[in-house]
């Protein structure tokens, strides 16, 4: 049995963010199913938000982000994001990062979409990967201990709070508890829970199905954000930065059409909108070859993309053979980001005591339905600063949850039934099999534009699915190294996350941010200015609205 006072599960920018600052006064402890600086948390492109222009505000950057969430993010939290964003940029600075420059010296800012001001900093185009690297290089520098490839499989809860975590050495192919006061989850996204996503295979959302297995409540886990701009085909993703510099989004007639769309914020106006339109322009049969449209860079010139998109023309030209400082890029939005997660307040504390969460994997919400680009880096190191500052205060103050032999073999025994079977002889169904049914019914039922018909029935084929799931026979798990019990167990939280998604959808009967109905095209204040809380029943989840804060902005008709 292991023992650290707090443990941070994700090696992403939350995670270490969390780690970094509970260390200062706890022994902490870092476990992450890859290695951290393979973390999804690497492929951020765009930037980071934060007020530093003297023309911009903290009041601008929070109005923003309240309209860009549909009214549906939670104020009190997002002031918190704005207002600690720019001391926080600094700070990123003095650990090391080198932010890009403007031509005075001084960090360069650029727009990103929904915003008012160019306030996203960022270090070319390769903004989460440099800030990752600075982090990782910190925690070694402090010592603090990491255990790479290391699933987390259970969390022990006694007592009403966590006692600790129930894991798997994949290198070993062993179980082992380690002991904990508090437990911090910043675990990512579940982008494969789609067929078309920007994200990397590891992010099947584990932290989220664990979480809410161990009776945590998740929120808003309807609204998923689709990046407009990923490449045709292998989707890619291609940065918003690529916009923000001034790149133009052309249909086959070669024209600018979100002029029809978002006449004032064009290319730069929020996510959702941007995905919608480009779909409605493919669907109308302005596409090209029936199937993506063009984002054109080649008026910004060679030199401009060199130093600002180096890793947009890298990308185009070794996975869809383009020059884009000569010839358009091929794109087509696809599954980006989950707005949803496990519900937390401003300092990361969920519903279960000892349970923090941080990062894509929580929902505190500061992007209620649509998520402005440059935000979501800053929520990794805003939030995750603040859980690590919560964290490190409970585990000086509260005492060790108990935890008795008994309690050890109740949690242990299951799994090590699972991991000492035997496959048996070939079965007529496969993990694999099952995820690409789930994933494709997904994309194509519940992606950018839903109704309620197509709702019910992937409602339906999902429970199909689950049930094909539990008969699989799984994969023994004595040998080192055994990705087949991985992927096993991973499709298991992506489906029982694609069942919440979905039935979230289905239950909400209005269009906001991200979330929109074709049988119900309008927003429903009325009804639905609330949050979608859901927690695991006896007999399955279980659905609840939840209060949104509203401090200064009172909703009103979001337009670009």
């Amino acid at each position: 049995m292991l023992i650290h006072e707090v443990l941070v599960v994700g090696g992403g920018l939350a995670g270490l963010m969390a780690a970094l600052t509970a260390t200062e006064k706890s022994d902490v402890a870092i476990l992450s199913k890859i290695y951290p600086t393979r973390s999804h948390s690497g492929a951020a492109q765009g930037g980071f938000n934060a007020v530093l222009g003297e023309d911009d505000s903290i009041s601008a950057h929070i109005f923003d982000t309240v309209k860009g969430s549909d009214y549906l993010g939670d104020q009190d939290a997002i002031e918190v994001l704005c207002s600690e964003g720019p001391e926080l940029i600094r700070e990123l600075e003095r650990m090391g990062v080198l932010w890009s420059r403007n031509p005075e010296g001084g960090l360069a800012q650029r727009s990103l979409g929904g915003a008012g001001f160019p306030r996203a900093c960022f270090a070319a185009d390769i903004s989460g990967h440099v800030v990752l690297h600075t982090l990782f290089e910190k925690v070694l520098e402090r010592g603090i201990k990491i255990y790479p490839e290391w699933h987390l499989l259970e969390l022990l809860v006694e007592e009403g709070q966590i006692a600790g975590a129930l894991v798997y050495d994949l290198a070993r192919a062993k179980l082992e508890i380690i002991r904990c006061k508090v437990l911090i989850l910043a675990t990512g996204g579940y982008g494969r829970a789609f067929a078309k996503t920007t994200n990397a295979f590891a992010n099947t959302g584990d932290g989220m199905a664990i979480a809410y297995r161990a009776g945590a409540i998740l929120s808003d886990m309807e609204f998923v954000q689709f990046h407009p701009t990923t490449l045709y085909g292998t989707n890619v993703l291609i940065s918003e930065a690529a916009r923000g510099e001034g790149g133009y989004l052309r249909n086959k007639d070669g024209e600018r059409f979100m002029a029809r769309y978002a006449p004032q914020k064009m290319e730069l106006a929020p996510r959702d909108l941007v995905s919608r339109a480009i779909f409605k322009e493919i669907k109308e049969g302005r596409g090209i070859e029936g199937k993506y449209v063009h984002l054109d860079l080649t008026h910004l010139g060679e030199e401009l993309l060199q130093q600002r998109l180096p890793q947009v023309k890298d990308l185009a030209a070794r996975y869809a053979g383009v020059d884009a400082a000569r010839n358009p890029i091929p794109i087509e939005p696809a599954q980006h980001y989950s707005m949803g997660g496990i519900r937390t307040d401003v300092w990361g504390m969920t519903s279960i005591p000892g349970l923090l969460a941080a990062g894509e994997a929580a929902n505190v919400s500061v992007h209620g339905a649509n998520r402005l680009g440059g935000n979501s880096l800053l929520e990794t190191v805003v939030f995750g600063r603040r859980s690590g500052q919560r964290a490190a205060e409970i585990a000086g103050t509260e005492r060790w949850v108990s935890l008795s032999e008994a309690a050890v073999s109740r949690y242990m025994e299951p799994w090590n039934s699972l991991l000492a079977g035997r496959t048996q002889a070939k079965q007529d169904d496969s993990p694999f099999a099952i995820q690409q049914e789930a994933t494709s019914l997904m994309t194509r039922q519940v992606g950018v534009f839903r109704d309620g018909p197509e709702l019910e029935d992937a409602v339906k084929r999902l429970a199909e699915l689950k049930e094909r799931y539990r008969r699989l026979t799984p994969p023994a798990g004595e040998q080192p190294y055994n990705y087949a019990l991985m992927h096993y167990l991973e499709l298991g939280y992506i489906l029982d996350l694609c069942e919440l998604i979905a039935r979230g959808a289905l239950r909400r009967t209005e269009s906001r941010g991200a979330h929109f109905r074709l049988d119900y095209p309008q927003r429903d204040d009325q009804n639905w200015l609330c949050h979608t809380f859901v927690r695991r029943g006896e007999k399955g989840p279980e659905f609840s609205n939840g209060p949104v804060s509203l401090t200064h902005y009172p909703p009103q008709e979001r337009g670009y």
